[in-house]
């Protein structure tokens, strides 16, 4: 709904206060303002609720300072969101809120418990109770009855226990209208440290991804239909948060490009408005063509993610990727000849994944002639691959979410052992490095290339903002 529409609802023995804990998240990652926690806080305060945002994304987590905000604001709930990496980070403050609060009701929602209830519940007993899948409309019915237990297997959506058994309520049904849900709550955010620390701000302009991969959770989490945010509300928050001196914006759709009219709308409004910001977006390369790439380009759009995975046909099938590298070649061309930058993401440790596949996917990934990466394969809880994990050449080697990074492996497959797989990241990683301490070098001794001096006095600057925030 427009800025302007948003109102609170009068309801009994209000207000009740909520404290949102946005966990750590490594800076490594370039870790965003967090949406899910702004669409959560708006949520609760179009109920009424005094609501605080406490965030240790850009500010250094210790159980004394979570105490301190704790005293300070006198939550009635305290609630944390979390994607698996940084689940065990999540669940750990949560913890010591009860500790320290026994009285306060505290809550999980996000990705990993939404997949992991009964898991996490059994877990953590000291979280009372789980919001799972999109939580809007679930908090905006739940707030009511927040201290009323006895109402709350009728409402859809929860997880908690209830005389010492794990109760699962109905599972909600997804959103089908985006704009009746508040736009995310970003003034109870530190925007000044995310601007400081020059990372783009996120947003969406749909929710749902049409497409099969089995390595994928966020299909499972917003369904496989995508719902469209009206465009004026879009541009509307677009122009919210340039208010906050942002310059670069991230599209954090699961697929931008899935309907190119939705495309050219977006751009087209844009450029009638005059906004004058950069702004990147998620790819498929079988959905981008020169014209809508010169439209994104025009709009602002600088640069593209694509998920190509593999350089191996037969693991693209495998993994039901449904693309095929002459796609991603094309892809990337026209993103060349539009004045785009591409940038490639593959995944190591496929089911079947031998030494074969993966020179297949180094010798591809190094012809394309664009900045690409690797990652580990992590099979989250909802992945097809995880529940389906005996119809593949997989073996997955521990529980522990915290190595859920993506950034070590955590599977074997019948031809790699865990170690053959991390050998093969190192070995480029080695080669990043290399080219990184040469142009640190080079900066240092003045022969640096002024693209390549920029990058380094901004990598430099952003550690520097970090400590001091």
């Amino acid at each position: 709904m427009p800025l302007t529409e948003q109102r609170a609802y009068k309801i009994k023995n209000l207000p009740v206060k909520v404290a949102i804990i946005a966990p750590p998240y490594p800076l490594e990652e370039a870790p965003a303002p967090p949406l899910g926690v702004s669409y959560v806080a708006a949520a609760f305060e179009a109920t009424g609720c005094r609501v605080k945002v406490i965030d240790y994304i850009v500010s250094c987590y210790t159980p004394e300072k979570l105490k301190k905000e704790i005293d300070a604001f006198g939550p009635d709930v305290v609630g944390a969101t979390s994607v698996t990496m940084n689940f065990t980070a999540a669940a750990d403050i949560i913890k010591t809120v009860k500790r320290y609060r026994p009285s306060i009701l505290t809550m999980m929602g996000g990705p990993h418990v939404s997949f992991d209830a009964r898991g996490t519940l059994e877990s953590y007993p000291e979280i009372d109770m789980l919001v799972m899948g999109e939580g809007e409309k679930t908090i905006i019915e739940l707030v009511p009855h927040l201290m009323d237990s006895d109402s709350w297997p009728d409402i859809k959506g929860l997880a908690f226990r209830r005389d010492g058994e794990i109760v699962v309520t109905e599972p909600r049904e997804l959103i089908a209208d985006l704009d009746s849900i508040p736009m995310p709550a970003r003034h109870l955010l530190p925007m000044s440290r995310y601007r400081a620390l020059g990372f783009p701000v996120s947003i969406i302009t749909s929710r749902g991804c049409p497409n099969l991969c089995i390595f994928c959770q966020g299909r499972r989490m917003v369904g496989k239909k995508v719902r469209y945010r009206k465009v004026e509300y879009v541009m509307d928050e677009i122009e919210q948060i340039l208010s906050y001196g942002i310059s670069r914006i991230n599209i954090a759709d699961d697929l931008f490009t899935s309907n190119k009219a939705r495309v050219r709308e977006v751009c087209g409004e844009i450029l009638r408005r005059g906004l004058d910001f950069k702004w990147s977006a998620f790819s498929r390369v079988n959905t981008v063509d020169r014209e809508i790439l010169e439209l994104m380009r025009d709009a602002g759009c600088d640069s593209v993610s694509f998920g190509i995975e593999s350089g191996n046909p037969e693991m693209l099938r495998r993994v039901k990727k449904g693309i095929t590298l002459d796609q991603a070649r094309n892809a990337v061309r026209m993103c060349k000849e539009a004045g785009i930058l591409a940038h490639a993401s593959f995944m190591v440790g496929l089911p079947g994944e031998s030494p074969e596949t993966l020179r297949d996917t180094q010798e591809f990934s190094q012809s394309l002639g664009i900045p690409h990466g690797y990652h580990f394969l992590a099979p989250f809880p909802g992945t097809t691959v995880r529940e389906k994990i005996e119809e593949y050449d997989l073996e997955i080697l521990t529980d522990d979410w915290s190595r859920y990074d993506a950034n070590s492996a955590i599977v074997r497959t019948s031809a790699l052992s865990p170690e053959d797989i991390e050998g093969f990241v190192a070995a480029f990683d080695r080669e990043i490095n290399d080219e990184w301490e040469k142009q640190v070098r080079d900066y240092k001794e003045g022969r640096g290339l002024p693209e390549d001096n920029f990058r380094v006095e901004g990598h430099f600057r952003m550690q520097l903002v970090y400590r001091i925030l």
